[in-house]
């Protein structure tokens, strides 16, 4: 099992990450603005399921990496950090779209098709299994036990995380809309701390000891 106090900063950084704008979020942000937070709800329902398909596989695909490749950490911090730059430029790259400027021209989905389009949202969305294979692996140690436990442990840890976060989210979308079209200034700050937060993360990263 990964040590209490590492999980603390996992459970840290995995809060920042899922604070970044993606697929998933502005699926969500679209339909509890268009459909109500309900529609949300079950929307977000089916990223966390297809969180736990990426989990299941990612964490089989880690152990035998590791096992098998001597450098494989190497590789995989390499990957976190190019991720960690890439979502700090996506941040703040020029003509970026605001998350809230959502299409308000949605049809009305039934419940099933809500949870459907959450769950195939978050199952092929490429950036879902980039974080796990890149960024676990930094938190993972073979002295603390076996390597499946920690990915899966890690994996439930920020499922947990990504789901109170988005829970939030979809229950003041509507507000956080009316708030950033009135104080687009707030946007701008947002953006530049998620920025400065990533870069510090990929710095940590870049200068960690291989295990």
């Amino acid at each position: 099992m990964v040590p209490f106090n590492e999980l603390i900063g996992f459970m840290l950084a995995a809060f920042l990450l899922v604070l970044t704008p993606g697929p998933n979020m502005l699926y969500l942000i679209s339909r509890s603005i268009t459909q109500g937070k309900k529609a949300g709800i079950i929307s977000l329902t089916g990223i966390v399921f297809g969180f736990l398909f990426h989990i299941v596989l990612v964490s089989f695909g880690i152990t035998a990496l590791l096992f098998a490749v001597p450098f494989a950490y190497l590789i995989l911090k390499i990957l976190g950090v190019a991720y960690l730059l890439y979502l700090a430029f996506q941040a703040i790259k020029p003509n970026g779209k605001n998350m809230f400027e959502v299409n308000d021209k949605l049809t009305i989905d039934k419940p099933s098709k809500l949870f459907g389009i959450g769950f195939l949202t978050s199952v092929l969305n490429p950036k879902i299994a980039m974080f796990y294979l890149s960024f676990f692996p930094q938190f993972i140690k073979p002295e603390h036990g076996s390597i499946m436990t920690q990915s899966l442990q890690l994996g439930i840890t920020q499922a947990t995380i990504s789901f109170t976060v988005n829970f939030v989210i979809v229950l003041t979308a509507s507000r956080m809309a009316v708030f950033f079209a009135t104080k687009p200034t707030w946007l701008k700050v947002q953006k530049w701390v998620m920025a400065g937060v990533l870069t510090s993360m990929a710095i940590k990263i870049a200068f960690s000891k291989a295990k």
